[in-house]
């Protein structure tokens, strides 16, 4: 990248500095000298070098009106006078431009290289196996140089059986990345200690809020594997797809608001058998169009993809697949988390966590 901004600021100024040395070679003797068009130079390169660069680009072009100033006589008239004070002064603001243009730009670095380690630190990959059932995640980030995103996922032990969050927070980059930190933090905290599951999204909910915008709000999806089923509160997100003999989107009994809008989720359950799965996936994968806006064709291609006998393979096919479907890398963050049921494991939950629960789903 350095190599190629050197090439472009040397493209850029050496037919700048011929064309102003033909413009100076064709002013009069006698008029004004016209040295203070050379100004030109240390603006090109205050944009696009260091300010070292853009003080040797003002040097050149001070040696220029000198030179020029010798050979015309000129030396010590009004106007040469004027023109060269503006001259210098001009090259210093330059350099001084340069020089914050640089700073800017390694501070911007600086925080993309701490919040590309901050996401990384809140969004470990998993590949584990707990209560009898296997989880897989993926994340995928368009930004360039970080992966700083509003996705979210975490999976945890609890007294109540192991749950996982998948959640979406409006907008991206920093702002974005601390809604997530507070998301997360509230879900491990509350998680261990909130028997319920819409509850525990309603608790959550409580805590975010304050802390966000008018505008903000977190779409999330909370999922608690019990014996022979699952149980899923959806606060706002794309509904998770089980894929077994068929495949089959599992919307929730009502629509439910964001977390951070105060949200009253209804929970509902599900059968999950052994060997049947169930994809979580933030709307970056549900949305993603191709060039003539068609949407990601979702369940014949999950149905497809999870064909695929490893966990791993089949996310990596999935999210090939959408690429494949937009033609181009996709431009949002995209969260998949794959869950598969091994077996019936582990003891069914307190009567007081299956409270509020709507009637299960079939297969």
């Amino acid at each position: 990248m350095r190599k190629w901004r050197s090439r472009s600021t040397l493209v850029v100024l050496a037919p700048g500095v011929s064309l102003l040395l033909a413009a100076l070679g064709m002013i009069p003797v006698g008029r004004p000298t016209g040295i203070a068009v050379l100004l030109i130079g240390p603006v090109i390169a205050c944009v696009w070098s260091s300010a070292r660069r853009t003080a040797a680009v003002a040097c050149w072009t001070v040696l220029l009106a000198v030179t020029a100033g010798v050979l015309r006589r000129l030396l010590g008239t009004p106007g040469f006078c004027l023109e060269f004070v503006v001259l210098v002064a001009g090259g210093a603001l330059a350099v001084l431009n340069a020089a914050r243009h640089t700073e800017r730009k390694a501070a911007l670095s600086r925080a993309a290289e701490v919040a590309s380690a901050s996401q990384s630190a809140l969004l470990q990959p998993l590949s584990v196996e707990a209560d009898g059932i296997e989880v897989c995640t993926r994340h995928h980030s368009p930004v360039r140089g970080a992966s700083v995103c509003g996705d979210l996922y975490d999976v945890v032990q609890t007294p109540y059986g192991t749950r996982l969050i998948v959640g979406d927070v409006r907008g991206h980059g920093l702002d974005a990345l601390r809604t997530t930190a507070a998301a997360l933090r509230a879900f491990r905290d509350l998680a261990y200690l909130t028997p319920g599951l819409a509850d525990l999204a309603t608790a959550m909910d409580a805590r975010l809020a304050p802390g966000l915008g008018s505008e903000d709000f977190v779409t999330a999806v909370f999922a608690e594997f019990a014996p022979g089923e699952v149980r899923l509160v959806n606060c706002g997100h794309p509904p998770p797809l089980r894929v077994g003999k068929r495949v089959k989107l599992l919307e929730p009994p009502q629509p439910a608001l964001p977390l951070g809008l105060r949200t009253a989720p209804l929970p509902h359950r599900v059968y999950l058998q052994p060997g049947e799965r169930l994809l979580f996936y933030t709307d970056g994968l549900s949305e993603a169009r191709d060039g003539e806006g068609v949407e990601f064709p979702l369940l014949p291609r999950a149905a497809e993809a999870l064909a695929q006998p490893s966990n791993s393979d089949a996310l990596d096919a999935l999210y090939a697949m959408a690429v494949a479907h937009t033609g181009r890398p996709l431009t949002d963050d995209v969260v998949l988390v794959l869950c598969r049921a091994t077996g019936v494991t582990g003891a069914p939950l307190p009567a007081r966590a299956r409270e509020g629960i709507s009637p299960a789903a079939g297969p």
